[in-house]
């Protein structure tokens, strides 16, 4: 299924006066209600002081999409590896609730107890199950951070993955890793010296060492595939003290306290896990960094190890050729052959990212909990999220392209960007969903802001050449369908684009009703035009807005109407993977950049990409996806990742005021922003009073399945 691709991110926020301190992000004020997964209560936001106040915010209510995610619907399993045969729904137990996301476990006891990764709480949290507990227990980690991954539990500390700290630099992730201790003060320590982004840490068995994936000081080099992290080793006593044991290696695991397996991508295109063996005492090997040893062959892909005590086996993730799905093997170091272990119970489930408990004799993993688990069997149209910004709301969407009624009453999207997407209408309480268009690809909605019932669309497959058929619809529909059971609504479907124009598409209404802008392929490039949004081009209601052989595109009218932003890399046209915000009038005058990762001339900005481009309903914010901030996690070890992640991030039309509202490992994009009047989150329908089955399905990325097709 094809993905939208969206924008590559990455940002420089405002240093703050010592750029050693974190950037404290506030939790937004609902984030605490999401337990329940049902209505919201009412919430007093006088009583929640919010970090870095501000009477200058953005305010409102943020709409978007994230790719892939809201199917994936993550448990955490387990599996007895002394049960024979290891066969059947029997052999595996469920360690989590089926609420939210839970994935990237680790054993924390010998009673099966785990530490895991959540998303209940708005956005990836650490928490703990055990024996005896109804429900998980939230671990404490830094409040304030909107992205924590990889936890463990080692000698009464926590370690673990958060991103809470700005960066110095443009394009630098801002992963790093920390520890707290379990009793006491519980204070939060980093590990990660300032400037260095590490990920994927592993606690050696006597707890004496740490391994971590490091990408070092570098800033993000648009690497994503694999992104050439190091090997790097450090004790946990002295974390100032590292050593790059070995170069480009990822999602290192310990087997005793000598020797370290971890994954890469070989020369010859296979995953592959390698290892490092090195006395007792790391640091007093003075022949660091090594060359590896590669242990599993080519012919399939292995990544993600996970290394038993015993020093004879380890558990990989694998992808092997003529399979559809990831599947989680025991590879035997002595014999060299692989054992297959959840092919045997779910041979048609992606499994992800094993760990092995210390006595060797369970295995976990995560992967989709299945539709007949208890726990949460609904995708819901609205999702609420963590927001760094007090008065700003955050909201996750069922689709994509979102954009609102006049009145903020309902949700124009596009649930998929194929033939089984076309264009569906959401209550902004996420309470009921109906059909306009299906059977047809449809994206990028406008909702006229005019005329309650009127929604423009590109109807044409997305992300093709100039000379691709593309049209403008313009789709009109009785309002009283709404008030009705119907699931489908007829509509009238009005093109206001010629077939022989190639590729229409990404229209945006004007504030007064009477004009589009979009983007058109017509002259052998893709500028944007400005079409009559009743009767189209076809009475010389058209007229050319840019004009040059570069890429303009996903425009946005101002509220007000003075302006138009839009995506383009006119800046550097032969570069077509980086786009920058510009800013134009509607007569064509006054063009200008909008420079988001640093001031004009700096060598950065020209690798910026920045796309869905959005006002806010005041006219003085931007909303769009970017590149800005880098990787935050091993791309090998998610589902669906088919570019370099994309963030949200809010700035002033002058370019200043920049921040990050989205902070994790998914590719998130089309943002819009609440019109009309206030969207009343206390009614907000959650989990399974609203919303479509969770059915599971998600593709592994492009660039690992390629091998195979």
């Amino acid at each position: 299924m094809k993905m939208i691709r969206q924008a590559n991110l990455r940002h420089l926020l405002r240093k703050q006066v010592n750029n050693r301190r974190p950037v404290y992000l506030s939790s937004h004020p609902f984030t605490s209600l999401l337990g329940s997964r049902r209505l919201f209560k009412a919430v007093n936001l006088d009583t929640l002081t919010p970090t870095m106040p501000s009477s200058m915010d953005p305010k409102g209510i943020v709409v978007f999409t994230s790719v892939g995610r809201s199917q994936y619907g993550f448990d955490i399993f387990t599996v007895n590896l002394n049960q024979t045969p290891i066969t059947g729904s029997n052999s595996e137990h469920r360690l989590t609730d089926g609420i939210s996301i839970n994935y990237n476990a680790q054993f924390a006891d010998e009673e099966q107890s785990i530490v895991f990764i959540s998303e209940r709480s708005g956005c990836p949290r650490i928490y703990l199950t055990r024996r005896g507990l109804s429900k998980p227990e939230q671990l404490p980690s830094v409040p304030d951070s909107l992205f924590h991954d990889r936890p463990i539990i080692k000698s009464h500390h926590l370690y673990f993955i958060s991103a809470h700290e700005q960066p110095d630099k443009p394009f630098q992730s801002w992963s790093a890793l920390y520890s707290t201790e379990l009793h006491g003060k519980r204070k939060i320590i980093r590990l990660s010296p300032y400037g260095v982004v590490d990920y994927s840490p592993a606690i050696s068995k006597s707890g004496t060492f740490v391994a971590i994936a490091s990408y070092g000081s570098r800033p993000w080099e648009g690497d994503f595939h694999e992104l050439k992290t190091d090997i790097v080793v450090f004790p946990t006593s002295d974390p100032n003290n590292r050593l790059v044991v070995c170069k480009r290696g990822g999602w290192p695991t310990w087997s005793g306290d000598s020797t370290i397996f971890f994954h890469r991508q070989t020369d010859d295109g296979w995953w592959s896990i390698f290892r490092v063996q090195f006395p007792e005492n790391p640091l007093e090997f003075s022949e660091f960094p090594v060359l590896p040893l590669r242990i599993t062959p080519p012919g399939l892909h292995c990544f993600s190890p996970a290394a038993f005590n015993d020093g004879k086996r380890i558990a990989v993730a694998t992808r092997r050729r003529g399979k559809c799905y990831r599947h989680i093997e025991i590879f035997d170091l002595e014999r060299k052959v692989f054992h297959p272990v959840t092919e045997l119970l779910n041979p048609a489930f992606h499994h992800y990212n094993p760990f092995v408990s210390s006595d060797s004799e369970s295995l976990g993993y995560h992967r989709f909990s299945g539709k007949s688990i208890e726990g949460e069997s609904r995708v819901p149209h609205l999702e609420p999220v963590a927001s760094p910004i007090k008065d700003l709301g955050m909201l996750r969407i069922n689709g994509s392209f979102p954009s609102f009624s006049p009145d903020g009453s309902f949700l124009a999207l596009n649930p998929a960007l194929d033939e089984n997407g076309g264009i569906k209408v959401v209550k902004s309480d996420g309470s009921k969903r109906w059909t306009l268009i299906k059977g047809r690809v449809a994206f990028c909605n406008s909702w006229s802001p005019t005329e309650k019932y009127v929604i423009y669309s590109s109807l044409g497959p997305i992300f093709e050449s100039t000379k691709t058929t593309v049209q403008i619809a313009r789709v009109t529909f009785e309002p009283s369908y709404l008030n009705s059971d119907l699931q489908e609504i007829p509509c009238d479907v009005k093109i206001l684009t010629r077939e022989d124009t190639g590729n229409n598409a990404f229209p945006s209404c004007s504030p007064d009703g009477k004009s589009l802008v979009f983007r058109s392929g017509r002259s052998g490039h893709k500028n944007l035009y400005i079409l009559d949004a009743v009767d189209g081009e076809f009475n010389d209601g058209i007229r050319k807005l840019t004009d040059g052989p570069w890429i303009d595109t996903m425009p946005c009218w101002s509220p007000n109407g003075d302006l138009i932003a839009f995506s383009s890399n006119m800046h550097n046209p032969n570069n077509v993977d980086a786009f920058s915000i510009y800013v134009i009038k509607p007569d064509g005058s006054d063009l200008r950049r909008i420079y988001a990762a640093g001031p004009k001339g700096s060598n950065d900005v020209d690798i910026e990409r920045i796309n869905h481009v959005c006002f806010s309903p005041n006219g003085e914010w931007l909303v769009f996806a970017a590149n800005i901030g880098g990787v935050m996690a091993e791309p090998v070890s998610f589902p669906n990742q088919f570019q370099p992640y994309g963030d949200l991030y809010v700035m002033r039309l002058d370019g200043s005021g920049l921040r990050r509202l989205t902070c994790d490992g998914y590719e998130n994009g089309t943002p819009t922003w609440h019109f009309g009047g206030e969207l009343d989150m206390r009614r907000l329908c959650l989990g399974n009073d609203a919303g479509v089955e969770l059915t599971g399905e998600f593709d592994e990325p492009l660039w690992i399945t390629c091998d195979f097709n």
